[in-house]
């Protein structure tokens, strides 16, 4: 994502605030969790088996047998540790449990439980575990039936897997200012208490 990319996006956040008093922010994550201890698990577990074919098969010492261990098990490791990494070995329900953790921290740390009347809305995307979300503060999510929320995710997590993120983070902030213009219009009073820029992680 390119600068004239974060410009788009930080324009699109700033069009949709303008319709309404809710604050929208934008969170780009390259992974939500690095999953390094799944690969090692993973190696230790195979390499507490390689000794049983060497005790049957073998008349090799104990010693020997215990040095082979422990070259199984570094080989394993490195060998898993590089074609696990992205969390190749995960399950996907674990990636969205660790995805969906994320957002709700990047929601709390981005300052959206601290806006006015609590209107905030957090598009969260975590690029490694193919993974949207938008987490609405009170003020704003009992409003909104959570089917449109989905409205939104589902075409921009598409957008995601074509390569098409920038255009679909301006498309999920359009639609999201809409629904919050719906609910929360502008006040008089109203100013902007969060930047307007897409935040990469």
């Amino acid at each position: 994502m390119d600068a004239v990319d974060r410009d788009a996006i930080a324009e699109a956040i700033r069009r949709a605030e303008s319709r309404t008093a809710g604050e929208i922010v934008v969170v780009v994550e390259g992974a939500a969790s690095s999953y390094r201890t799944v690969p090692v698990v993973l190696a230790l577990t195979l390499a507490l088996l390689v000794p049983w074919p060497l005790i049957a098969l073998t008349m090799a010492s104990a010693q020997r047998i215990f040095l082979i261990q422990l070259i199984c098990a570094a080989a394993l490791l490195a060998g898993l540790l590089w074609y696990g990494r992205g969390g190749r070995f995960v399950p996907g329900f674990v990636k969205r449990r660790r995805a969906h953790d994320a957002a709700l921290r990047e929601f709390v740390a981005r300052g959206l439980t601290r806006t006015s009347g609590r209107t905030g809305v957090l598009l969260y995307v975590a690029l490694q575990e193919r993974y949207a979300e938008v987490v609405a503060d009170s003020g704003i999510d009992g409003l909104v039936d959570a089917g449109r929320w989905e409205a939104i995710i589902e075409p921009l997590i598409t957008a995601a897997r074509e390569e098409r993120l920038t255009e679909g983070l301006i498309a999920a902030v359009d639609a999201a200012g809409a629904l919050l213009a719906e609910h929360v219009p502008p006040r008089p009073s109203d100013v902007d208490e969060l930047p307007n820029k897409v935040i990469l992680l």
